[in-house]
């Protein structure tokens, strides 16, 4: 398993009017932790969209436990727990403290960018991965 953990503070504008960050903005949180996911193995997403790969999101789950306020510091724990096909699955679980506030996952698909079709995940990417998972 390959897990990297990523911070980010909640913005004013990511709260509604009780102060509470809107559901929404936890796939944004999904989206660092992956990013950084990734950047930690030395996989990064500007590189891989380079070498004409995409990763749309096709599936997404979020389970909100406690909610967020304004001006916390949100700890993202993301992880890889299999080697990926066509088909991508990171884990979340987001922390304020010590308190879990969500968990979910998302599952993306590696694409051609210019055609917009399914491939296999990229050599570069299993190589990064080999002997981790």
């Amino acid at each position: 398993m390959i897990i990297s953990e990523s911070k980010v503070r909640v913005l004013y504008a990511h709260t509604d009017k009780m102060g509470i960050v809107n559901n929404s903005r936890y796939l944004e949180y999904f989206e660092l932790g992956r990013t950084d996911l990734l950047r930690s193995i030395g996989y990064i997403y500007k590189n891989m969209e380079a070498d004409n790969i995409a990763l749309p999101l096709i599936e997404a789950n979020c389970k909100y436990i406690f909610p967020a306020y304004y001006d916390d510091v949100i700890v993202i724990k993301s992880s890889l727990k299999k080697m990926p096909s066509v088909k991508i699955k990171i884990d979340y679980e987001l922390y304020v403290d010590e308190r879990k506030i969500a968990e979910g996952f998302t599952v993306h698909s590696f694409v051609d960018f210019k055609k917009l079709k399914p491939v296999r995940p990229p050599q570069k990417l299993l190589k990064l991965l080999e002997g981790k998972l």
